[in-house]
């Protein structure tokens, strides 16, 4: 790639909104993930007994169980999330930024 293209994608004002937006949002997305996640493991390390304590009486399931399928679970939603955003929002900026450089090339 000619470095006056680059130096024109990265002057782009359409580059630097996508570079903040993405960059943002997946930092808030990346916190969220990681709250959740050393939340689960910092429950076990400190209070175990908490996760295993059984669903009912006589249960061999334990409340741990649900709550580490819910941590897996959040991780695909945020992935959704995530993809969500980026094939709307992202890809537009990405198409303004490949059509601004079609223009001046």
């Amino acid at each position: 790639m000619k470095k006056e293209l680059v130096e024109q994608i990265k002057n782009d004002p359409n580059y630097k909104e996508l570079v903040s937006k993405r960059s943002a949002f997946s930092l808030k997305l990346t916190i969220a993930m990681l709250v959740v996640y050393f939340a689960f493991i910092l429950t076990i390390a400190f209070d175990p007994s908490l996760l295993g304590t059984p669903l009912s009486e006589g249960s061999v399931t334990t409340i741990g169980i649900p709550i580490g399928m819910a941590v897996i679970i959040f991780a695909f939603i945020l992935t959704g999330i995530y993809t969500k955003r980026a094939n709307s929002e992202f890809d537009d900026l990405s198409n303004k930024i490949k059509n601004s450089i079609k223009d001046n090339a």
